[in-house]
């Protein structure tokens, strides 16, 4: 295995003794002077009303200092701010807000890291010719030198947002079906995740195939691309492929400077648009009690985990009837499949009369009024749920009217917010549903680019969809294909849906699909469209069980009789194992415990307060339990003897690390 791979970077630490009209912190951690000046010059400038002042101990220790200037700026803490804004994110990067809908896939791709291939998604292509793998690292490069999204992680130390780094590092390593299986390879490279702090949240992993044609000499690689859903769809790889394909052609340099618009204009654009229609779409979005949700009747426990998928399609002569049955009705084709998911969602319920049900609609937010918008790689889609009223005595076209508006009403504002004020941590609408549907064209390759690639002996195919996790239940992905035929691909949950199940449900969508152009009257009935399926048996679809919940309180370590106390502070933010690693590792006569707390306003668990006796705390975090530390430490832990060592977003090593660092400092006394 050949390639290249970003390296691990050191987190600045930062030690607090809360208490004092001064706030005095210690940063440990290598710091040049300019970086030192810039933290210094930004705590100055945010907080006018202190004085702030820096003193260099040595290369690794620097001291930051903050006195108020009068008397009523006393009671006023702007620790918490620098924390979140300065010292805790990454040297020059550049904040940015995102809406609520990328704020809770942000949210939950933090809080199930222990699930890491549930939020990627990955795509493959066959490349026919040869490959530099030089040109094509550096093309690559060159595209993440023009895509601010590549260069962008998620930051969660305050609220969840975006932060967008100078520079980053393309992941891309090449191997050989000598070394494993093309299956394996998919299993493994999905199981991977993303180290959600690092940028370029993209990968590529080159798959060499044995050589083939006259006398050996076609060489073909089997190519798969890894994204993560928190950052980027499919579209957004369509469009950055593009780019890459221009400047492997070049040479494997893009010409141009960066790409604008970029993520950062939309969230300027974004904060421009009035708020109220967004947010009177958002309060009737979220399926009332008694919505029929599950696309199959109540059944047992499948026992299995994580998520498959299963592909039928209609041919293009059913495609082009459904097209021509959908315009006929002033329908959309999307509009025609969500008419035949409702009615499965119906007869799920077993229902006779008018009843509700609720699914998820994947909007794909590039049809707004931002000029180029269209081709600009990012998030800018979303999920909304779509909760209608289906009556089998009623007419179908009344039916397939409500679902037509409800669409058009959420297209009108793809910007509607998921948290508007006073509902921050509410079930996020996409959590809401147990099935999406997702109907998304993807931009072709230019052919004058194909032409450019042929005559230099390349062949690419487009690219399909491998692999990937899924959130909901079913995840019902429908598409074009050149051939003309419609692609239906269907990514379930195996905790809820048996293989079996899964393929019945599909196959209940297709042929309602392929019946709907033999009900040309627009007063058939939906209960006569239901026929269809009479004496055919719904699928059976099982509880999703809920995720196992860690303890709250847990001893990672027994220390030595009248020690300190090491508490780790969990709350969402430090890596797998980080704290884990660091308890293996330290060889001090500390305890060493794990407090994962349950919200705000905290109180010391009666573990610790028994372990902790009269000792001295030491409360250490990581992102935001760096935050929840601090507030700890002045509420909950007030009138004892707390030191807090505090610390930013990182992998485990560099997490573990740089905890292990403060607390040096801590125990030698030097700060």
């Amino acid at each position: 295995m050949s390639g290249h791979r970003p390296v691990e970077d050191d987190l600045l630490c930062v030690v607090s003794l809360p208490g004092g009209e001064r706030h005095v912190l210690d940063l440990c951690g290598h710091l040049t002077a300019s970086d030192a000046e810039r933290v210094a010059a930004s705590a100055a400038i945010r907080h006018l009303d202190f004085s702030v002042r820096l003193e260099r101990h040595a290369a690794d220790h620097h001291t930051l200092s903050l006195a108020p200037h009068d008397a009523a700026d006393r009671g006023r803490d702007p620790v918490p701010e620098l924390l979140a804004e300065v010292l805790l994110v990454p040297p020059g990067a550049e904040p940015v807000p995102v809406p609520g809908a990328q704020r809770a896939r942000v949210r939950a791709a933090v809080r199930e890291q222990d699930d890491p291939g549930l939020h990627v998604e990955q795509v493959v292509w066959r490349w026919t010719g040869r490959l530099d793998l030089l040109r094509f690292v550096a093309a690559w490069q060159s595209v993440v030198e023009r895509e601010s999204v590549l260069r962008t992680s998620p930051d969660w130390v305050g609220v969840e947002r975006l932060v967008v780094h100078p520079h980053a590092e393309v992941d891309v390593v090449r191997c050989s079906g000598l070394e494993r299986s093309w299956g394996e390879l998919l299993e493994q490279d999905r199981d991977r995740g993303f180290d959600l702090h690092r940028p370029a949240m993209l990968r590529l992993t080159l798959f060499d195939e044995p050589v083939h044609g006259e006398e050996g000499t076609r060489r073909s690689t089997r190519i798969l691309l890894t994204y993560h859903r928190a950052l980027l769809d499919e579209r957004s790889v369509h469009l950055l492929l593009r780019a890459f394909y221009r400047a492997y052609v070049s040479g494997g340099v893009l010409p141009g400077g960066e790409r604008r618009p970029d993520l950062r204009d939309h969230a300027r654009w974004l904060a421009g648009r009035p708020p109220g229609p967004a947010r009177a779409l958002w309060a009737g979005a979220a399926p009332p009690p008694g919505t029929g949700l599950s696309p199959g009747r109540p059944g047992k426990a499948t026992g299995q985990r994580g998520s498959a998928r299963v592909r039928r399609r209609l041919r293009g002569a059913q495609a082009a009837r459904l097209r021509a049955w959908a315009a006929d009705w002033g329908l959309g084709e999307s509009s025609a499949l969500h008419l035949v998911w409702a009615l499965l969602l119906y007869r799920a319920t077993g229902a006779s009369g008018p009843g509700r049900v609720g699914f998820g609609v994947h909007l794909a937010g590039r049809d707004i009024a931002l000029p180029g918008a269209a081709d600009m790689p990012g998030l800018l889609g979303r999920v909304m749920p779509l909760t209608v009223t289906v009556d089998p005595r009623a007419p179908m076209r009344v039916l397939a009217s409500a679902l037509r508006d409800a669409l058009l009403d959420m297209v009108a504002s793809p910007w509607a917010d998921d948290e508007p004020p006073g509902r921050s941590g509410a079930v996020s609408p996409e959590r809401s549903v147990d099935t999406v549907l997702v109907f998304d064209s993807v931009p072709e390759q230019p052919r004058a680019l194909r032409g450019e690639l042929a005559a230099q002996g390349i062949h690419v195919d487009p690219p399909s969809l491998a692999g990937g996790g899924t959130s909901h239940a079913v995840t019902l992905v429908a598409r074009h294909e050149p051939d003309g035929s419609l692609a239906l691909t269907a990514l379930y949950d195996r905790a809820a849906l048996r293989d079996v199940s899964a393929e019945r449900t599909l196959a209940h969508v297709v042929r309602m699909l392929c019946a709907l152009s033999h009900f040309p009257d627009r007063e058939t009935t939906v209960g006569q469209v239901l026929e269809v399926l009479d004496g055919v048996e719904p699928p059976r679809v099982a509880p999703r069980p809920p995720g196992a919940s860690p303890p709250e309180f847990a001893v990672l370590r027994e220390g030595e009789p009248g020690a300190d106390v090491i508490c780790l502070v969990a709350d969402g933010g430090a890596a797998p194992r980080a704290h884990e690693r660091f308890a293996g590792r330290h060889d001090g006569p500390e305890h060493i415990v794990e407090w994962r707390c349950p919200g705000p306003g905290h109180t010391l668990p009666a573990g610790l307060v028994e372990v902790l006796g009269g000792a001295r705390l030491l409360l250490c975090g990581s992102g935001p339990g760096a935050l929840t530390a601090y507030e700890i430490a002045g509420t909950a832990a007030h009138g004892r003897d707390v030191v807090v060592v505090m610390t930013g977003i990182g992998g485990a090593e560099a997490g573990a690390s740089a905890l292990a660092a403060g607390l040096r400092s801590v125990l030698a006394g030097s700060v």
